[in-house]
């Protein structure tokens, strides 16, 4: 076993470390707008790509942020398919407005 000093986190460390948390759930509701804006044109005329776009990675990072305190760890595949059905539920109750 190769025993590693640990270093201190330091601010930049921290801003990636907070980066990468975030990124799927920006990645997967950046992808959802943009599909939906293509699959449901008229139903979502009204509504431009970034806010749909906000919305479903803000519900998508609460998805990350709840997995998290539920499990304890990062990155679970059960935290990452709620993140895609929170990210496709946003547009969708759009839609049915």
């Amino acid at each position: 076993m190769i025993h590693r000093k640990r270093r201190r986190l330091d601010a930049l460390d921290l801003f990636w470390h907070l980066a990468n948390f975030a990124l799927p759930a920006v990645g997967v509701g950046a992808l959802t707008a943009a599909a939906c804006k293509l699959l449901w044109r008229k139903a979502l005329a009204r509504t431009n790509w970034f806010t749909l776009a906000w919305q479903a990675s803000a519900a998508g990072l609460a998805v990350l942020v709840a997995g998290l305190v539920i499990t304890g760890h990062d990155g679970r595949m059960a935290t990452y398919a709620a993140l895609v059905v929170a990210c496709a539920i946003v547009p969708w109750l759009r839609a049915a407005k």
